[in-house]
């Protein structure tokens, strides 16, 4: 050590910055390792996720293929119910109605696909279309119908069904 306390080796002068030699190329070794192991756990993190969401989607579609074939979740009274099939929703299919179901929409106008018959005369017949429902499967049944109500100029009473109920 010097008489004044300093290292003469922190005190000699040395660059700061240093050269890049770019005459050897990059040659990979150990340490480059870790960036791998990072890329490799991201990519799997991702794989993981996008299954994930499969999963969730199929898990949503099964209770809602629950839903179409009479389970848990009715619009109504199961005791009066033999089949049933759509989306039980009440907040979106608040309009509902009874009758019998048969295939052809309004004669003149050719407004729905379907119509259901109900006691009262043709004024009280609701003619139908159906966006979640096959409701050929229920032609010529009592039904209970669940859907939304549209204006329309041609017919009294049209509906998009989203939910159907074949009454015993």
């Amino acid at each position: 050590m010097e008489e004044n306390g300093a290292n003469p080796e922190i005190t000699a002068a040395k660059p700061i910055i240093h050269d890049i030699p770019t005459d050897k190329p990059h040659i990979p070794s150990d340490h480059d390792m870790p960036m791998k192991n990072v890329v490799i756990v991201f990519a799997s993190v991702i794989i993981v996720g996008i299954l994930t969401g499969f999963g969730i989607s199929y898990l949503g579609k099964a209770k809602a293929i629950q839903s179409l074939s009479g389970g848990t979740d009715t619009m109504s009274n199961k005791a009066d119910v033999a089949q049933s099939a759509g989306i039980a929703d009440k907040k979106t299919f608040k309009d509902s109605a009874e009758g019998v179901l048969e295939v052809g929409g309004h004669k003149e106008s050719g407004v729905g696909s379907f119509r259901l018959i109900r006691s009262g005369g043709d004024s009280q017949t609701v003619y139908l279309t159906a966006s979640t429902v096959d409701l050929s499967v229920y032609a010529g049944k009592k039904v209970r119908v669940y859907g939304e109500t549209f204006a329309s100029d041609k017919v009294a009473w049209l509906m998009d069904v989203g939910y159907i109920e074949a009454l015993k």
